[in-house]
């Protein structure tokens, strides 16, 4: 639950609140409760303020996940799997994009600019298998790139994973993590 909770909202109110609470004392004259609303309140809400500027929103879901695919989930997702999917729908903070280290480790980042978005993701089955469907938008790294890099990406994320790779419209680029049964 927490993980979807930004802390740089949670700073900006609480912070906020402090901060008021110190000018409304100190317009009364109540030196107490005016010092601790200062020296609390305006930190809290520069932080918060510090963190909204390097916030990263959650990917969100492009489809809600089926209860059948949520049981094939607990007895097939790999560690990898289960960690990607709990990074990128969390708050990230300081990070330019949502699995950007990946992406440059793997060659598919060749400058800002140009990187991939992940912009939504998805679980589902694909050949009896639990897979991790990230959804790309990637203008500047043609499929043909994506192909290429198919093994590195499974060695990358795996072991017991293997990956697909297909074009679903203009730009958009998915890669599907698909485990290896365990038996």
């Amino acid at each position: 639950m927490l993980r979807k909770i930004s802390l740089a909202s949670l700073g900006l109110t609480v912070g906020g609140i402090l901060t008021l609470i110190g000018f409304v004392a100190y317009a009364q004259g109540n030196a107490t409760l005016n010092l601790a609303g200062f020296f609390y309140g305006v930190p809290i809400l520069l932080g918060g303020l510090a963190l909204k500027a390097a916030e990263l929103k959650p990917t969100p879901w492009s489809q809600p996940t089926s209860p059948d695919v949520l049981v094939l989930r607990d007895k097939q997702a790999t560690e990898t799997q289960n960690q990607i999917r709990k990074d990128v729908t969390r708050y990230r903070y300081g990070q330019e994009a949502h699995l950007d280290e990946s992406l440059e480790r793997l060659g598919l980042s060749p400058t800002d600019e140009e990187r991939p978005v992940l912009v939504a993701l998805r679980e589902g089955v694909i050949d009896d298998n639990y897979s991790l469907i990230l959804e790309f938008e990637s203008p500047f790294i043609s499929l043909e790139k994506w192909l290429e890099k198919r093994e590195k990406i499974e060695k990358f994320f795996g072991p017991e994973i293997y990956v697909k790779i297909e074009k679903t419209e203009e730009n958009i680029v998915e890669v599907a993590l698909i485990s290896v049964a365990k038996n």
